[in-house]
């Protein structure tokens, strides 16, 4: 058996699209979580890494000025060590706000739970409308269809068992 979980944290979980027993194959949707607040935080960060690009822009531009001008005295060292500065700064926060953004879309992404293998669902610990917590127990899956099973026998029954030997099982 295979444990299901949520990646996701804090978030409601919005709808449950499997049930025990259903058959499920690997990569399909097994819940969903309600992803309004994400969605804002996406945008949010989208808008972000648009302003820092802007303002690495402007820096570039300063930058390519200063550099040209280096040589005429229009401007001090320390004027044209600024410019440089302001144009490094201006490529980090761009870096930063790109992470920021690829953070929130995984978040994003996670707002699905995906079934990680192919199988039967064999336990639903999940309720729709619930808030969970990440790494949250909500599925069990049985992989591939097979269960593992570890039968016990007496010394007495074991001379008795050999390779082929048929036996009856008894479910409780």
């Amino acid at each position: 058996e295979a444990i299901v979980g949520a990646e996701a944290n804090g978030l409601r979980l919005l709808e449950l699209r499997v049930a025990i027993g259903d058959p499920v194959r690997a990569g399909q949707v097994l819940a969903t979580f309600a992803d309004a607040t994400i969605q804002a935080d996406v945008a949010l960060a989208r808008a972000n890494l648009l302003e820092s690009q802007a303002v690495a822009q402007e820096a570039s531009g300063n930058a390519t000025r200063a550099r040209s001008l280096k040589d005429s005295g229009a401007l001090s060292a320390q004027q044209i060590n600024q410019y440089l500065t302001q144009e490094q700064t201006g490529k980090a926060r761009v870096a930063s706000a790109k992470a920021q953004l690829d953070a929130q879309l995984l978040r994003l992404k996670n707002t699905q739970l995906l079934a990680p293998d192919s199988g039967v669902i064999s336990a639903r610990m999940a309720t729709a409308g619930s808030v969970v917590g990440a790494g949250t127990e909500m599925f069990k899956l049985i992989r591939q269809g097979r269960l593992e099973w570890r039968g016990e026998v007496t010394s007495a029954e074991l001379g008795r068992i050999t390779t082929g030997t048929s036996v009856l099982v008894t479910a409780p």
